[in-house]
Parts: structure tokens; C-alpha cells; sequence
């Protein structure tokens, strides 16, 4: 008797859980489609003819497919080398920002020395400073020293700048809850403070380093300011500059090659985010792993 009471309560809570997922389910189904209509807008409307860009009530879809507006966005600017500038300027910066920022952070946490706090809010006070501000003597500098129309502004400003700055900070905080356990036996075994780091620290901090890459990769690779400022050869352009270039011969924007262009540069961005989506959420939800 108590098994067949026991049978029909799995049933109801199991019948109660269908229905709660559903429920669930359909609620972020609705509250998603605001974030999801834009983005379906622009790749719709980069296949459509531009007459039929801003008609209302907007189409969901094409009612004229247009594909020729891809190769328009190739035919005006030298789209592929442009893509390439952006793709290898956020990578050399992502490599770069990970690589100060896990040490950085690793040190301010672990390691102690003097002034360590004291050094560590001088950093913090970068971030209070807009990037603005800096522009202009960074640019002399860059003249001066020979390196304006180049990459190197592009790279060093976001892998050294008050952004670095963001990076150092997030994973001192993913170390600060570094079981001490850890690097205490690995100390014993004869692991020097390196080889710890490497070795121990390093693996376990995965999370944080998926979060980390993905903030730095997006900052690259939406970085509009400093290419405008450094850069004068269009075959230099990152896509954030040359984006709103495509326009006619009176400068009016052609608005479907612009979102054709748009399309195309969103993709990377796309593919990074869903590869380490659970590492991202992982690594911004914990501050660390707990002992």
C-alpha cells in the first residue's frame, strides 16, 4: 500500500516538474526575443535590397533575397584583410593580456611584499582615468617614436592599459581563494614559487581564464577610438573603422552592404562566446575555488 502512495506521489511531482520546466522554458523563451530581433533583424535585412532595409513594419524575412550584397562588401574595401587585421590584433592582445594579468594577479594575491595593498589601488586608480585623457600624449609618443600608422598603439594601449588593469584585478580575486593547502604541499614536494604557479595554480584556474579572454578578445576586437586615431592606410583598418564606410559616391550609407559587413564581423565573436560560454559564466558567478 505505502509503495503504490509512494508511486503516485513520483508521478504528480514528476507531472508538477514537466510542467514547471515548460513553464520556465517559455518565460526565457519570451524574455529572450528582445535581444534575439535585432540580431535577426540585420542578418535579414543584409540579404534584402536597401529599399527595403527600413520599410514598416519590418519583415522577418527577405521577401527579394539579395546575396550580392556579400560581394559588395568585398568589391568596396579590402574586406578579407581588414578582417584579418582585427583577427590578428585581438588574439596578439588576448595572448598578451592573459598572460600580465594571470601573472599580475597571481602575485598581488600569493605573493607577499612591500607596499603590496598600496601598490595594488595605484593600479586600481588607472581606471579612473579616461582613456580620453591619454590619448593625445600617447599619440605624440607613438609619432616621435616612429610607431603611428602601425599596430603597435593597437596592441600595446588595450594589453597594457587601464583594461589590463580590469584582467589583474579579476584574477587576484579568482587567487585570493586559492586553498593555501595546495601550495603548501606543493612547496614540501620541492616546487619552487614558479613551478607552483604553473604547475598547480595555473590548471585550476580555468574559469577565470575563459572569462578573462573572452573581456579581452570583445575589448579588441570592438576597439573603434585607437585605430581611427593611429591608423591612416585603409589596408591597416580594423572592421570597427572601416564599418561605417561603406557608403555611395555622395557619402550617403549603403545600409545593407553595412549590415552585410556587420554580419560577417559579428561571427567571431559568436563562435568565442558559445566555445566558452560555461567557462565565462563559471568564471564571473565564483570568485574562486574554495578549500
Amino acid at each position: 500500500m505505502r509503495s503504490k502512495t509512494n508511486k503516485r506521489y513520483a508521478r504528480r511531482n514528476s507531472k508538477l516538474t514537466g510542467w514547471r520546466l515548460f513553464g520556465i522554458y517559455s518565460l526565457l523563451l519570451v524574455i529572450s526575443i528582445p535581444f534575439i530581433f535585432p540580431t535577426w533583424w540585420m542578418f535579414t535585412a543584409s540579404l534584402k535590397p536597401i529599399e527595403e532595409v527600413f520599410v514598416f513594419p519590418a519583415s522577418l524575412i527577405p521577401n527579394d533575397f539579395q546575396i550580392s550584397n556579400y560581394a559588395e562588401v568585398f568589391r568596396l574595401q579590402p574586406f578579407l584583410r581588414q578582417y584579418w587585421n582585427s583577427m590578428f590584433i585581438a588574439i596578439l592582445v588576448t595572448i598578451i593580456s592573459v598572460t600580465i594579468s594571470t601573472m599580475g594577479g597571481y602575485a598581488f594575491a600569493r605573493i607577499s611584499f612591500k607596499w603590496r595593498s598600496k601598490l595594488f589601488v595605484v593600479l586600481l586608480s588607472a581606471l579612473l582615468m579616461p582613456a580620453e585623457v591619454t590619448l593625445i600624449p600617447i599619440f605624440r609618443l607613438m609619432v616621435k617614436s616612429g610607431l603611428s600608422d602601425s599596430f603597435f598603439p593597437i596592441i600595446l594601449i588595450p594589453a597594457f592599459g587601464a583594461h589590463a588593469v580590469v584582467g589583474l584585478f579579476l584574477m587576484r580575486q579568482f587567487f585570493l581563494d586559492f586553498p593555501a593547502e595546495l601550495e603548501e604541499a606543493a612547496e614540501i614536494d620541492g616546487l619552487s614559487r614558479w613551478r607552483v604557479f604553473t604547475k598547480i595554480a595555473l590548471p585550476l584556474s580555468g574559469p577565470a581564464l575563459a572569462s578573462l579572454a573572452i573581456i579581452s578578445f570583445l575589448y579588441s576586437w570592438n576597439l573603434f577610438l585607437e585605430p581611427l586615431v593611429f591608423l591612416t592606410e585603409p589596408n591597416k583598418y580594423t572592421l570597427p573603422v572601416v564599418l561605417p564606410q561603406f557608403t555611395d559616391t555622395y557619402g550617403a550609407p549603403i545600409f545593407n552592404v553595412q549590415l552585410a559587413a556587420t554580419s560577417l564581423s559579428v561571427i567571431p565573436v559568436m563562435i568565442v562566446f558559445i566555445m566558452a560560454q560555461r567557462h565565462f559564466i563559471r568564471g564571473i558567478t565564483m570568485t574562486g575555488i574554495k578549500s
